[in-house]
């Protein structure tokens, strides 16, 4: 689309449809079914309102063939609306498979069998990455799946075991457990996503224990099994849970095989992903590359960001590097959990000289009209200079309030100069001010 917008002439080559995996099989409808779980979450939670609806053991009831069936519709309208978008800016879209016969030529294998080649002066690689596997947990799609398979499911399964506590794992176990399945997650670390922030993770894994979330911690599978109704998970000390379905999120790997990249003179790193550098560049002349396939950050904003820079580098516009320390991301857990720039990880290691105020979301007044009884605003200053460097919000809707935060990142600003930026109130929003007011020096 930028590509296109910018001037040139734009070919792209897809075997499943436009948007990829993150539209397709991943971000779409992994988000679409966690926005039903929370529907759940409002709708039960509603009787500590004051609200009255039919019996308690009959407040909510999950129709997974009709929220299956609506999600993966909303992710085909989506892909359809993409390719609308594309055709519309003059981008030629070729369905079929490519493989790079060097840095300006690619092969197409079509449907129909036919082959065409493409020849172009500049070529964008954005692959994405398939789910990783277990040599003993092949999944069959009807009991073991992993995340692009778990949408065939028609029921609420009855013992869902997810083995993986990083952000796939959590989001599915927090999504299936308010959708009113019993959940084990299996985690082979001490805690629930080892690799976020440690006070967010305590967080989620209080909501999980209160929710009924058994987390298994310090603890590998070994294998899984089906047998017949059953689904056996063995672990590497000899402990067997029994469950009806199970979901392997145990990581991916890039699509990167087979592609003729080592024709072209594109390098892989040792894990198999894209070597690229700041512009998206691979290691080939005017070969660029963005997504999860580059191993940079598995998140859709960032490959959307790294294509938008090879464009711009590319077509010679205006570009800034990526900035990784500016990425904001978020979980989808309930409550959810986003991040954006330094963490307080890289403070207690030394990477950064930093003042760091946590405010619990418990004395927000909104947060108490809206009975939200856990979460926090974390602000991040750089020492001395009082620049907003990093923040942490874990609450509903953390997807949106970051965002502030992620501006204040960007563009440098003072913790004063969001402190007095004027809030709403009452507003979760006003957390954010609170907090950065608290991080005031007086000088």
């Amino acid at each position: 689309m930028v590509g296109a917008q910018l001037g040139a002439q734009v070919t792209i080559i897809e075997r499943a449809g436009m948007g990829g995996s993150a539209v397709l099989t991943d971000v779409v409808p992994s988000k679409t079914l966690i926005a039903t779980a929370d529907a759940m979450r409002r709708v039960i939670g509603g009787r500590e309102f004051g609200i009255k609806i039919g019996d308690a053991s009959t407040a909510a009831v999950a129709d997974l063939s009709v929220v299956n069936a609506r999600l993966l519709e909303l992710a085909r309208d989506q892909s359809a609306d993409i390719h609308v978008g594309l055709e519309r800016v003059g981008v030629r879209v070729v369905i079929g498979e490519g493989r790079l016969l060097d840095a300006k030529s690619v092969a197409v294998t079509r449907v129909d069998g036919s082959v065409e080649t493409i020849e172009a002066d500049a070529l964008l690689i954005s692959v994405g990455a398939h789910p990783r596997e277990l040599p003993t947990a092949k999944p069959d799609g009807e009991r073991i799946f992993n995340w692009t398979q778990v949408y065939n499911l028609k029921e609420v399964p009855e013992h869902l075991i997810v083995i993986g506590s990083g952000v796939t794992g959590a989001e599915f176990a927090s999504a299936y457990n308010l959708l009113g399945t019993k959940v084990t997650l299996v985690s082979s670390r001490d805690r629930v996503l080892p690799g976020e922030d440690a006070d967010a993770a305590e967080v989620l894994e209080e909501a999980f224990k209160r929710n009924g979330v058994n987390v298994v911690a310090q603890a590998r599978a070994e294998a899984v099994v089906r047998d017949g109704d059953v689904v056996r998970v063995t672990l590497a000390d000899g402990r067997v849970i029994e469950g009806s379905h199970c979901l392997v999120a145990v990581g991916s790997i890039p699509n990167t095989e087979g592609i003729g990249l080592e024709e072209a003179g594109v390098k892989l790193t040792e894990s198999g992903h894209i070597k690229v550098d700041g512009v998206s560049r691979t290691t080939a002349t005017n070969v660029y590359a963005a997504g999860d396939c580059t191993g940079v950050f598995a998140l859709a904003s960032v490959a959307a960001m790294q294509g938008r820079i090879a464009m711009a580098h590319l077509l010679g516009d205006s570009v800034k590097p990526l900035k990784l320390n500016e990425v904001s991301s978020n979980i989808f857990t309930s409550p959810e959990i986003a991040t954006v720039g330094v963490s307080e990880r890289m403070v207690a290691e030394g990477k950064y000289q930093a003042d760091i105020i946590k405010l619990d979301l418990a004395t927000n007044a909104r947060a108490k009209m809206m009975n939200i009884n856990q979460g926090f605003v974390k602000i991040i200053s750089r020492r001395g200079s009082g620049t907003v460097i990093g923040g942490v919000v874990v609450a509903p809707r953390a997807s949106e309030l970051i965002f502030s935060i992620a501006l204040a990142v960007h563009n440098k600003l003072h913790v004063d100069d969001v402190a007095e930026t004027f809030t709403v109130y009452p507003s979760l929003s006003g957390s954010i001010s609170e907090a950065s007011r608290r991080l005031h020096v007086h000088l």
